[in-house]
């Protein structure tokens, strides 16, 4: 059974994007670049939504950077129902079912491990239905406030997180990587606002 991970890149205030900030946040260093280099290198393959698969797709064909090489040459999956075959880039299958059937069948039949890159909506459906093992949060040094975009996990399920690694990048950037499981809210506290928060 291949294991499923769904890495994602968030501000400290856990927006995926914002508007008129650079990417990585500015915050981009040689430790970060070969972090990616081996996500997007290794022996694995790279499973998209319809949106990540058109940005992602866009990014790597407007510029010259070694991990775009790495992206093209790596075998992808497009879940999407939207999407009509065939697909422009190279080495790119797609599967047009609900991510909710599909990717079961992948991880049942894939002699490698599956790794998603952004693809927020289907990311947050495949945890809350317990398909995800891995999930790999790297936390930029940035508050994007009012100008972040895509929340990563809302609206999405509650989860307790069992801490596997962390690594920080650069002096600055921190990658957290843990084990998520469905959090078990116990009845009588759902009409208790605030009940685990403290004053």
């Amino acid at each position: 059974m291949a294991t499923y991970t769904f890495d994602v890149f968030t501000s400290l205030d856990g927006y995926g994007t914002a508007v008129d900030w650079p990417g990585y946040w500015g915050k981009e260093g040689p430790e970060l670049v070969a972090s990616r280099a081996d996500a997007f290198g290794s022996d694995r393959i790279l499973v998209l939504g319809a949106n990540t698969y058109r940005d992602l797709y866009r990014i790597v064909q407007s510029g010259d950077d070694p991990i775009f090489d790495l992206i093209n040459k790596a075998r992808k999956v497009v879940v999407s129902k939207t999407l009509e075959p065939p697909l422009k880039w190279e080495n790119t299958t797609l599967i047009a079912e609900d991510a909710l059937t599909a990717i079961p069948r992948l991880k049942a039949e894939s002699d490698l491990p599956l790794w998603s890159h952004g693809s927020l909506s289907m990311n947050r459906a495949l945890m809350a239905a317990g398909l995800v093992d891995r999930v790999v949060i790297t936390v930029f040094p940035a508050i994007t406030g009012t100008s972040g975009r895509n929340p990563v996990f809302v609206p999405g399920a509650e989860f307790d997180l069992e801490l596997l690694e962390s690594h920080t990048f650069d002096g600055r950037v921190q990658q957290l990587v843990y084990a998520p499981t469905l959090h078990d809210r116990p009845r009588d506290d759902v009409s208790k606002p605030g009940a685990s928060s403290m004053p």
